[in-house]
């Protein structure tokens, strides 16, 4: 039972990021690519090209020195 859970909470949690990211795209206050980008990386975990996506992400973030 816990196998079938965890993707349907990363499923829920993605589509739930995606539309915060898409709502506050019209808020100055707060980045909205940001919440759809980790919505994304949510639902596309078992996809290739987003897996590396996400790992050029990953370093193009950690050359930014946070």
């Amino acid at each position: 039972m816990n196998k079938n859970i965890l993707p349907l909470l990363r499923k829920i949690l993605g589509i739930i990021l995606i539309i915060i990211g898409v709502v506050s795209g019209f808020i100055p206050i707060i980045q909205g690519w940001i919440f759809i980008l980790a919505g994304l990386l949510l639902l596309g975990v078992k996809k290739q090209t987003i897996k590396k996506q996400a790992n050029n992400i990953k370093k193009w973030l950690s050359r930014l020195k946070f």
